[in-house]
C-alpha cells in the first residue's frame, strides 16, 4: 500500500491519544502589572488596535471559524511576569536595540510582543498557553487537530 505522501507500507489506523504535559516554570520576582510604568503602553495598544483587531491564528489561515470567545492581548514572545530574568544578549539578537533592562519593560508591551488571539487561542485547550508549541503550530494545517 502507498500512503498519502508517496511511501510504501502500513498506514496507522486513526486514533486519539491524551497528552498531558507537567514542567515547572520558574517565574522570577515581579510586581503587579498594574504597577509597571509600562503597563500603560499595554493599554495604550490595546484602545489603539482594538476596533481592527482579529485573532492573529484567524488571520494566519485565512479562517475566522475556528476561532471562540473574546479577543485577548497575548504576550507573544516573553510574558510580563518573565522580564526580570531576560538574557539581554539572547533579546538583543532577535530584537535589535534592546539591550538594557530599562528597554525591555517598555518592548514587553510594545506591538513587536503582542498580538491577539480569542480566548480559544489564547487560553483554551488548543491555545497558545495550553497546547505544546508543536502542536499549537501542527494547529495551523490540521482543523480538528486538538480537542
Amino acid at each position: 500500500m502507498t500512503t498519502p505522501h508517496g511511501r510504501k507500507g502500513t498506514l496507522t489506523p486513526a486514533h486519539d491519544q491524551a497528552v498531558t504535559h507537567h514542567y515547572t516554570v520558574h517565574y522570577p520576582d515581579h510586581a503587579p502589572r498594574e504597577s509597571d510604568p509600562h503597563y500603560v503602553d499595554f493599554e495604550a495598544y490595546r484602545r489603539r488596535t482594538r476596533k481592527t483587531a482579529r485573532c492573529a491564528f484567524a488571520v494566519r489561515v485565512g479562517d475566522d471559524s475556528m476561532c471562540g470567545g473574546t479577543l485577548e492581548l497575548h504576550h507573544s514572545h516573553v510574558e510580563f511576569a518573565l522580564a526580570n530574568e531576560v538574557d539581554l544578549e539572547l533579546l538583543e539578537r532577535d530584537y535589535p536595540g534592546v539591550s538594557d533592562i530599562g528597554q525591555v519593560g517598555a518592548w514587553i508591551e510594545s506591538a513587536q510582543n503582542l498580538m491577539w488571539l480569542c480566548t480559544a487561542h489564547h487560553r483554551g485547550h488548543g491555545g497558545v498557553h495550553t497546547a505544546s508549541a508543536a502542536d499549537y503550530e501542527a494547529e495551523h494545517y490540521i482543523r480538528g487537530l486538538i480537542e
